[in-house]
């Protein structure tokens, strides 16, 4: 039960803090930028990309033996892009119905902290700092896994991969700080 009510605890701190870093900091919109001419490319996109999805560009079929040089060359001439499409009546609820996704969230923030509670546990005698310090650790790695992929391989911009990781990791030290403070006072299994 301890560990269930500290993954709460932190799960409720990395929420907060992930509410104040969209409302009140300029960290989640670090990186984005208006798509120029956007109403000819919307009005392009039900005929261009009539379902919802992952898009790549340039596209060559994976299959294809010569994938590699042929994705190569489009690139050196057509550039490349990456870009989620969304319908505005597509499958999944309407978007500017936000609770779902905030339950959503938050159920991914508890099972986050669900796993750095158990193994902070796991730290018999550790110092409040070192079990704080341990979930901040966990939350670089998350922080890190797919945001620097993302910006390596499909270059999303640098400041905005910056600005993802430190919003993790900020998650992660807040959350630490509610589950080393849980753990270090409940001693008892």
């Amino acid at each position: 039960m301890r560990i269930l009510i500290a993954a709460l605890l932190g799960a409720v701190a990395m929420f907060i803090w992930s509410a104040i870093a969209h409302m009140a900091t300029p960290l989640a919109t670090i990186g984005f930028q208006p798509l120029p001419n956007e109403q000819a490319v919307v009005a392009a996109m039900p005929t261009t990309a009539a379902k919802p999805g992952l898009y790549i560009m340039p596209w060559v079929d994976p299959k294809d033996p010569q994938m590699m040089q042929k994705t190569a060359e489009l690139m050196k001439t057509e550039g490349a892009g990456i870009f989620v499409y969304a319908p505005p009546h597509a499958p999944g609820g309407d978007p500017t119905n936000m609770a779902p996704m905030l339950v959503v969230e938050f159920l991914k923030q508890f099972v986050q902290a669900l796993i750095a509670a158990t193994l902070v546990s796991m730290m018999v005698g550790a110092s409040f700092t070192t079990r704080a310090g341990a979930v901040t650790l966990i939350a670089v790695s998350a922080g890190i896994a797919t945001n620097i992929s993302y910006w390596n391989w499909y270059r999303f911009p640098l400041d905005y991969t910056l600005a993802q990781v430190l919003m993790e990791v900020i998650g992660g030290v807040v959350a630490g700080l509610a589950i080393a403070w849980w753990l270090g006072r409940t001693r008892t299994a």
